[in-house]
């Protein structure tokens, strides 16, 4: 169990960070990070990372596909976690 949680840790980081860099570049109009990546992280677990990201840099919250695709996501994950230690 501790190892699951800190994979998702470091996921989570990861995200974070990659939300971060993302913002930077796109203040810069630098080659930006495709919003597929972001997409991904969330798959993987770190929803709480992103949203995060996306909050504290302002970042891409006027896409409604981040602002509520992700916490959906996220949403799903605890219902199938839920379902899964509970049957």
């Amino acid at each position: 169990m501790r190892t699951i949680l800190g994979i998702l840790l470091i996921i989570n980081v990861a995200a974070f960070i990659v939300v971060g860099i993302d913002k930077y570049k796109a203040q810069r109009s630098l080659w930006r990070i495709p919003e597929k990546v972001f997409f991904w992280f969330a798959l993987i677990g770190g929803c709480p990372g992103i949203y995060s990201g996306l909050m504290l840099f302002r970042h891409k919250t006027r896409h409604w596909y981040f602002m509520y695709g992700i916490p959906f996501i996220f949403l799903f994950q605890i219902v199938i976690v839920y379902l899964t230690l509970n049957i």
